[in-house]
């Protein structure tokens, strides 16, 4: 599997593996137009770079592939002790992978709880 048209010769694939509910709750932004994760980093990214994701999501057999961009990013040290990282909208291609994580956070997404971004 190659990468999408454009993104050859970017920082690289992210690699992120989300194996628990809390872990999923955590990273996702359900506010962002067609949903979106955090990641963490310590790279730089700037807001609108397009980046690619290969997405190990619990129980699924295999890696999904995700192509985003740039719009949230938290930089080390930053305050309420979150985690450096970047937050990814994901594309409108995309929407099965949002299915995916709404439907293994259900019941969830109305929690108070504190997440990555919130």
């Amino acid at each position: 599997m190659g990468l999408p048209p454009g993104l050859e010769g970017r920082k690289g694939i992210l690699n992120l593996s989300i194996k628990n509910k809390e872990v999923l709750y955590a990273a996702y932004m359900p506010f962002l137009k067609n949903g979106g994760l955090f990641i963490p980093t310590n790279k730089r990214y700037e807001i609108g770079e397009e980046v690619f994701m290969l997405l190990m999501l619990m129980e699924e057999p295999d890696k999904i592939p995700v192509a985003g961009k740039v719009v949230w990013i938290s930089p080390k040290g930053s305050q309420g002790n979150r985690p450096a990282g970047i937050g990814v909208q994901f594309g409108e291609q995309d929407v099965a992978v949002r299915n995916s994580i709404e439907t293994y956070l259900t019941g969830a997404l109305n929690s108070d709880r504190a997440t990555h971004t919130f």
